[in-house]
């Protein structure tokens, strides 16, 4: 799952990037308020932790954005302004959740799997299709009640089709959530290939119901 923590305290965003790594998430940064637009006009996210006092531009007006396209990543505020009208300016912008500095990053961790399991899941920390099944909180996947090992790539993947259950995803797309800021770099998605490859294989001799589509010259679809 993807992360973007914009803030302009540079240690706390990396301190956050790597308890949050060490969790399986995938983070990116941006430091202030004009390269959180550029980051947040090129990619989606799963989560976003915004910080209200950015240089350049205040927090809010990126909120603001974000709700103005009907953007569905999920969006923590996480900032030292702790007065309640910004709290509930915040939040009546769109906010999914408001966490005020100092906190536990154990604590802005389970925050962000609620934001994720709500927006994406229905709020439910088990997700099953049929003899599929992935338990959100230990991170772990069976079939048919048998555990199936998946990299974080994979897990990511899965997470990522299941969330999008009957959508085409192009190449492209599923590159970007898998690399984000480097995805430009690759001039093809053969990584995006063997991933998938990869994934379904597990899958499919796991004796999972093959939900995993390849759509012709187009991209992946989960089926339901």
């Amino acid at each position: 799952m993807k992360i973007l923590i914009i803030e302009d305290e540079r240690e706390l965003a990396q301190d956050i990037a790597k308890y949050l790594g060490s969790e399986q998430y995938r983070c990116e940064l941006a430091a202030d308020h004009a390269e959180a637009m550029e980051k947040i006009a090129a990619y989606a996210y799963d989560c976003i932790l915004l910080d209200l006092m950015l240089p350049g531009g205040d927090g809010l007006e990126i909120l603001h954005e974000l709700k103005k396209q009907n953007r569905q990543d999920g969006l923590i505020i996480i900032s030292a302004k702790d007065s309640l009208d910004d709290k509930v300016a915040g939040l009546k912008l769109g906010a999914d959740d408001y966490l005020a500095k100092p906190f536990h990053l154990a604590e802005l961790s389970a925050r962000i799997l609620s934001v994720i399991r709500r927006k994406q899941f229905d709020s439910n920390n088990i997700i099953s299709q049929n003899e599929l099944r992935i338990d959100l909180n230990a991170k772990a996947v069976s079939v048919n009640d048998e555990s199936v090992s998946l990299t974080k790539k994979e897990y990511d993947l899965l997470l990522f089709f299941m969330g999008n259950k009957n959508r085409v995803l192009s190449k492209g797309a599923l590159a970007e959530h898998l690399s984000g800021d480097f995805a430009d770099m690759f001039d093809k998605h053969d990584f995006v290939y063997a991933h998938v490859k990869n994934l379904k294989k597990k899958l499919k001799e796991s004796g999972y119901g093959d939900y995993l589509k390849t759509i012709y010259a187009t991209g992946y679809k989960w089926e339901i």
